[in-house]
């Protein structure tokens, strides 16, 4: 059975890191954060990798590929859902909405909502 762990409802910890990379998905380059953001998934593809226990400690021995799962709408902001290919552990992450270095591809964000109203739990 796949690990749940919504994050930002359950860690106290939280280490900024505030780094681009290189998409495992995709190839593309994913610049930092920008406007007080910090990046953890690509804005082109939205997958990410398992790389932290807490956001930002790096932790985690896994470092399978977070695949986007779901993504929904609440107070104002919308949220993906990774799942980790190897491991199954999932988390929870605010999207890039605001203009400035690489928003997340909104068409992308919005047809994985459509998906999700049809197969995620209810919030």
């Amino acid at each position: 059975m796949a690990q749940r762990c919504y994050v930002p409802h359950m860690v106290k910890r939280f280490t900024k890191r505030n780094e681009g990379f290189c998409c495992l998905h995709c190839g593309g380059e994913v610049p930092a954060g920008s406007h007080g953001t910090i990046r953890n998934h690509c804005p082109s593809c939205l997958y990410s990798q398992h790389t932290d226990i807490d956001p930002g400690d790096r932790a985690a021995t896994c470092r399978g590929l977070m695949t986007p799962v779901h993504a929904y709408y609440l107070s104002g902001t919308i949220t993906l859902v990774h799942r980790c290919a190897r491991c199954g552990f999932e988390r929870e992450n605010k999207i890039a909405q605001a203009p400035g270095v690489a928003p997340d591809d909104l068409p992308r964000v919005y047809a994985l909502m459509r998906e999700s109203a049809h197969t995620a739990p209810v919030r």
